[in-house]
Order: structure tokens, then sequence, then C-alpha cells
């Protein structure tokens, strides 16, 4: 038989050895990132908390000051690292004769994929609070 080769006996030592190799990887990665979105939501939730405190606090009556409650909003933001915030920004205004208050406060996460860190991402959260 001209063209037939003889079979070879197929090693397969090692084999998931190097399958292992080839996707540890990727499931790294995968998990860095499920780390790094959790991250992404706890601060998230802390600014959220932080701004509607500030804004519940601005319902009072009678109103505090601009700096009452910067400081409320300051004092209440759980989880979050004083040097990436910036505000709290507070702006006034009036609609169809009812005053309100807005409350503005950013924060930028960073992102640190172990091997790389990506640029921060900004979270900003607003809250308007109608004062009696």
């Amino acid at each position: 038989m001209i063209g037939r080769r003889p079979s070879m006996p197929r090693d397969e030592r090692g084999a998931s050895a190097v399958e292992f190799a080839i996707a540890i990887p990727v499931l790294a990665i995968l998990i860095v990132g499920i780390l790094q979105l959790g991250i992404l939501f706890f601060a998230n939730a802390g600014l959220q908390q932080a701004v509607e405190s500030g804004a519940r606090f601005a319902t009072i009556s009678p109103s505090p000051s601009d700096s009452a409650i910067t400081a409320r909003v300051t004092s209440s933001r759980f989880g979050l690292d004083a040097s990436r915030i910036t505000g709290p920004t507070i702006s006034h205004g009036t609609t169809n004769g009812v005053d309100w208050v807005d409350v503005t406060m950013s924060y930028a996460v960073p992102l640190n994929m172990v091997f790389f860190q990506l640029g921060p991402i900004t979270l900003t959260h607003t809250r308007r609070a109608y004062q009696p």
C-alpha cells in the first residue's frame, strides 16, 4: 500500500496542563473584571447614599445653609475615598413658586486590572429636593 503511513501511538499526557494554561488567563481576567464591577457598584451606592442624605437634610424647616448641607453630604460618604470626590455642589431654584435645591457630587473610581490600570470612571449623582 503506497501512501499509507503507519499509525503512531498518541501520547495525550500533558494535554490537560496545556488546556489549563490556555484557559487560566481568560478565567483570571473574568474574575478580576467581576471584582472591579463590584467595586464600581459599591462606590455608586456610597455616592448615591451621601447625595440623598444631603438632599433629605435640605428639606427640613428652617432651610439649612449650603455649608450645613455640604457637611451632611461629606459626613455620610460611606466607603468613598475623600481624595477622589468632586463636590458636592449645591444649586437653588424655584419652579412654579416652589423652592428646590439640587445636590450633586462626583466620584472617580480607578479600575485596577492587576497587570494594567485603566483610567478612572467618573460617577455623578444629582438629587433634587423641594424645600418647604
